[in-house]
């Protein structure tokens, strides 16, 4: 792959291509401008102390960790081709593993890869593999998160990575009535799977802009808005499959869950969300509502979980504070059956601070944040919790 691109870099001048650099990494540009293509290369080092988000009684227990990692080591490709055609694919190069893994699991793997096809702004179509457009904070990236890595309700209720369709558009741009719309139609077995039946996942979000102006799949108000931008948004999706949670990874299990049949679980989600952006001041919030029907066992589990976020950069207030630093803060609580007892329904909550240094925006940046998370245990009648700290640099280049 490398020996490609060193390749294509020497001879794209010689083909007419014109070359540059910017926030979407290295440039090159046919001269009749139909052709395009960005090259942009990744990474994070962080270090954390505990590592993960703690869940279960045990996690709260187990022995401290102390650990460094390349936690995404990425070579982003996009473009667009007959001007109407936009592409984008993503390589994980070096994902992480445990020491018991097997070493295939750290195996470099495709987990984007997607086209866009422009009738206006209004209707457009996208195929391919992608994050599915359900929620913010799963599709903010992570390279442009505004603390180390997203809440302890991403796990319960993220949709990940799914192959599909979808068709989305903004209508009304510029005006109180402005809106965004995404419907699509997927597999539902997460990244890189066939679909094992003969159902097809479904999700539909609706997103208003009631100030005529939009917001970026990003946070932290770091490009400053001049005036003031909100985001209001509702969202729907349903699969019925075998599994219950999806990742990066693909299809996955929820704690107190194996993977079951084809046809064995349904499941439904709503989030209702809000964001809003102002002068250095940007607000991010997130409820959630999941149900898990179980045929095979005739039972239905219940999910909620809500997140809300602020960060705000200091020196908007007091000119001798260091422009490139943002605080930021974030709650959250989830509400889930209990994995040794799925009757019972414990709460998971998590109390965090962080600051950021933007060195080139979110292109190169540390991150340093510390969480207070707690478990109220439903079947003991306990209250677990733990301290974290994070530390993270983000480069793109």
């Amino acid at each position: 792959m490398n020996y490609l691109i060193c390749l294509l870099l020497v001879l794209m001048p010689s083909m007419g291509f014109a070359e540059s650099h910017g926030k979407k990494g290295f440039h090159f540009e046919s001269e009749d401008g139909n052709f395009s293509t960005n090259l942009q290369w990744r990474g994070q080092l962080r270090y954390t102390s505990p590592g993960g988000d703690p869940r279960t009684p045990n996690h709260f227990s187990d022995t401290e960790t102390k650990n460094l990692e390349m936690r995404r080591l990425r070579m982003k490709i996009g473009g667009h081709g007959y001007k109407k055609v936009k592409y984008y694919f993503e390589v994980d190069l070096q994902p992480s593993r445990d020491a018991d893994d097997a070493s295939s699991d750290s195996a470099a793997r495709v987990i984007d890869w997607r086209a866009d096809i422009k009738q206006s702004d209004a209707l457009l179509f996208r195929v391919g593999q992608w994050k599915i457009n359900f929620n913010r904070e799963r599709v903010d990236s992570s390279g442009r998160q505004q603390f180390v890595e997203r809440s302890i309700v991403n796990r319960i209720f993220t949709i990940d990575r799914q192959i599909g369709v979808m068709a989305y558009g903004r209508l009304n741009p510029g005006t109180m009535l402005d809106m965004r719309y995404y419907a699509g139609l997927f597999n539902g077995e997460g990244r890189g799977t066939n679909n094992s039946n003969d159902n097809l996942m479904k999700m539909l979000r609706v997103q208003f802009n009631p100030l005529g102006r939009d917001l970026k799949w990003r946070q932290s108000d770091v490009s400053w808005h001049e005036k003031p931008a909100l985001s209001l948004a509702v969202g729907y999706a349903n699969n019925k499959g075998e599994c219950t949670r999806w990742s990066s990874s693909g299809c996955g299990s929820l704690d107190g869950f194996s993977l079951g049949n084809a046809n064995q679980y349904n499941i439904t989600q709503y989030v209702a969300e809000v964001a809003y952006k102002y002068q250095g001041f940007s607000l991010q919030h997130e409820y959630h509502w999941k149900n898990i029907n179980d045929s095979d066992n005739n039972t239905d589990y219940d999910y909620e979980g809500s997140y809300s976020q602020v960060g705000y950069f200091l020196n908007e207030i007091n000119s001798s504070i260091p422009e490139e630093l943002e605080l930021a803060f974030r709650y959250a609580f989830v509400s889930e059956p209990d994995s040794s007892n799925l009757v019972l329904q414990n709460i998971r909550r998590e109390y965090t601070i962080g600051a950021n240094w933007f060195i080139a925006g979110h292109n190169n940046k540390i991150t340093v944040d510390y969480s207070f998370l707690t478990l109220d245990d439903t079947s003991d009648n306990m209250l677990y919790d733990n301290n974290r700290i994070r530390v993270q640099w983000d480069v793109s280049f």
